[in-house]
């Protein structure tokens, strides 16, 4: 197992300065912020040159790669269709020219006057699917984070996407963060979608009892994301469950831990990690 970061929380920096603070803190992948005129990867103006320059800058620390091009839009706004599909495609040809197999992204919010099973089965196809068929010519997999704010919150959205998208390469950027404060089973989940998880993301979550016995579970406040180690996810429980499905991949830590320092949390997260992978 390997653990990674996304590299959204350098965002000001460049890229170069990223690779690194991975290399040198002994990280051994990275989850590139990327799009169409932004993040550390501009993936439409990347051509071999330039493929070529982050392919050697990668090397200069030994086994540091590139585990995913992460592009999270919200694909289901429908006055953006077009540019979504064009994006995502741009996105995988950015992730074969650089020889990287994942492409991440949302299952998008739910369309104004439909629900999120609504929108799974009447919008999700209409821009993820075309987008899976193309990454499948390129030997390419699209990972979707289950952000619960996104049309996947639940196993039954899980169920009914995979539903009406089938292609093989089309899956999930697993995140069991999001599943522990909604009371969902996220080590039982990774048995009933082994197929499909692709990549994987290290956030924690903290509950604060004594909040929730006062607000309840429809306010906010009671809980939190955290670095792994600082939360509730068995973390060695989840890393067996992976093994076990044969998922020996990344862990790619996302900080969104507001007690940590941007370093301080990545390297806290990986430091923890390693006791399982």
């Amino acid at each position: 197992m390997q653990v990674g970061i996304l590299t959204s929380p350098f965002g000001k920096e460049p890229f170069e300065k990223v690779i690194q603070f991975a290399g040198e803190n002994g990280f051994d992948a990275l989850e590139v912020s990327s799009g169409v005129g932004g993040g550390h990867i501009d993936v439409a103006a990347l051509d071999s040159a330039k493929a070529a320059e982050i392919k050697a800058a990668l090397s200069k620390y030994d086994g540091l790669r590139i585990s995913s091009l992460a592009m999270y839009m919200n694909v289901t706004d429908p006055e953006k269709r077009e540019q979504t599909i064009s994006a995502l495609k741009q996105g995988v040809d950015a992730a074969e020219k650089l020889g990287v197999g994942v492409v991440c992204t949302l299952a998008g919010m739910p369309v104004p006057g439909k629900d999120k099973m609504k929108t799974i089965e009447e919008d999700c196809p209409l821009v993820l699917k075309p987008v899976a068929q193309y990454a499948a010519t390129k030997g390419i997999k699209i990972a979707m984070e289950n952000w619960y704010a996104t049309n996947i919150q639940h196993l039954g959205h899980w169920r009914r996407i995979f539903e009406v998208i089938p292609d093989a390469n089309f899956g999930l950027n697993y995140d069991p963060s999001h599943l522990l404060w909604q009371g969902i089973d996220y080590i039982e989940a990774v048995d009933e979608f082994a197929p499909r998880i692709f990549h994987t993301h290290a956030k924690d979550t903290e509950i604060k009892d004594h909040v929730l016995r006062v607000v309840g579970n429809q306010e906010r406040g009671w809980w939190r994301y955290v670095i792994p180690g600082f939360g509730r996810v068995r973390w060695g429980e989840y890393i067996a469950a992976l093994r076990k499905i044969g998922y020996n991949d990344v862990l790619s830590i996302e900080h969104e831990d507001g007690a940590l320092g941007r370093e301080e949390g990545f390297i806290k997260g990986k430091n923890f990690l390693r006791i399982f992978a």
